[in-house]
């Protein structure tokens, strides 16, 4: 696999693939109003693909605010039906998420499930509040840099 910072000219491509892997309405879920309008955060949101250069799996990240702190918003994170099961999933995880920290950024979220999640480091964020209708148990953050989410609490906004 190749994984490669997604470019203007991955996104529809990357689009059709988390129309592929997602319920109809996904547009609909809370954390896409906070991404409204603002593009995913450069040479992070990533895609990888196979050896006929066929898109195999994509990554992406979004800035967001939590009082005057900023995060990362990660997701969606999606993997084509033929190449699940093979690790993709992991690997755009850890590899962004090494990308992020050296990047600078401190913190990160998502929305998820925690068992899954919780194989990279990812935690609940019992302070931090989503958009409704969005399940509490299922926000979930990880510290790039030591203590990132100490103190941090409120509401989850859009970056300006």
């Amino acid at each position: 696999m190749e994984l490669r910072p997604e470019t203007d000219g991955d996104w529809w491509e990357v689009e059709a693939l988390l129309d592929l892997c997602f319920a109809p309405g996904r547009e609909a879920l809370s954390s896409y109003r906070l991404r409204e309008g603002i593009p995913p955060v450069p040479g992070l949101s990533s895609v990888a693909r196979d050896e006929g250069g066929i898109l195999a799996g994509a990554i992406r990240y979004w800035p967001v605010r939590i009082g005057d702190a900023t995060a990362l918003l990660l997701g969606p994170i999606a993997v084509h039906p033929t190449h699940q099961g093979e690790g993709l999933g992991g690997f755009l995880m850890r590899s962004t998420l090494g990308t992020a920290r050296a990047q600078g950024w401190d913190r990160v979220m998502l929305v998820g499930d925690a068992p899954y999640y919780s194989r990279f480091g990812f935690q609940r964020l019992d302070h931090v509040h989503m958009p409704p209708p969005t399940n509490p148990d299922r926000v979930l953050g990880l510290d790039l840099a030591p203590g990132a989410w100490g103190g941090i609490a409120g509401k989850v906004t859009r970056a300006a």
